[in-house]
């Protein structure tokens, strides 16, 4: 059902669910957020299978738009064939903690291109030290800057993103 072993998921997936993946051989390609961008790089490869982290899961065969009552039907026939439960299928996939902070800013990209913001996410990401990630975007429908951290602790998930989101406020980029 793994079409060329990918599976399509979005900027925004959880780390951890990328490095299960890896461990077990199977390719992630990762696209901008959306389904509409999953579902474009599904068509442009042959892949069969993407989603987003918000639930929306494409299964290119039956439907172009995530569609949950066919997730849960093709998961249901999953654990039926399996004989496992869901939580067995899924023990071994890890997540890692996150924290999304949404900031109201004047120009997105002004605070995207601000050398403070940048150096505080690269040392932020230093500190993370490969278990983990920064992700700084741009909402495409309002005038917010996401600051996302993952790491293996959810309390300094929530440190690093203030200290980025610090930077943001320093270099006057919030709407008041």
């Amino acid at each position: 059902m793994l079409n060329y072993n990918t599976l399509v998921a979005t900027v925004m997936s959880n780390s951890g669910v990328i490095a299960s993946l890896e461990k077990i051989g199977i390719k992630t390609e990762q696209t901008a957020v959306g389904d509409r961008f999953v579902y474009e790089c599904m068509q442009k490869n042959d892949y069969s299978l993407g989603g987003e982290q918000s639930g929306h899961i494409i299964i290119k065969k039956y439907a172009t738009t995530g569609d949950g009552l066919l997730t849960a039907i093709m998961m249901t026939e999953e654990i039926c064939d399996s004989k496992d439960t869901l939580s067995k299928l899924c023990s071994e996939v890890v997540l890692y903690p996150q924290c999304m902070i949404n900031v109201r800013v004047k120009d997105k990209n002004a605070v995207l291109t601000d050398e403070a913001v940048l150096n505080e996410s690269k040392e932020v990401e230093k500190m993370i030290n490969g278990k983990g990630r920064v992700l700084l975007r741009q909402s495409g429908t309002e005038p917010v800057v996401r600051v996302m951290i993952e790491c293996e602790d959810e309390n300094l998930c929530a440190t690093y993103a203030n200290q980025i989101v610090d930077k943001i406020k320093e270099g006057g980029h919030c709407v008041d």
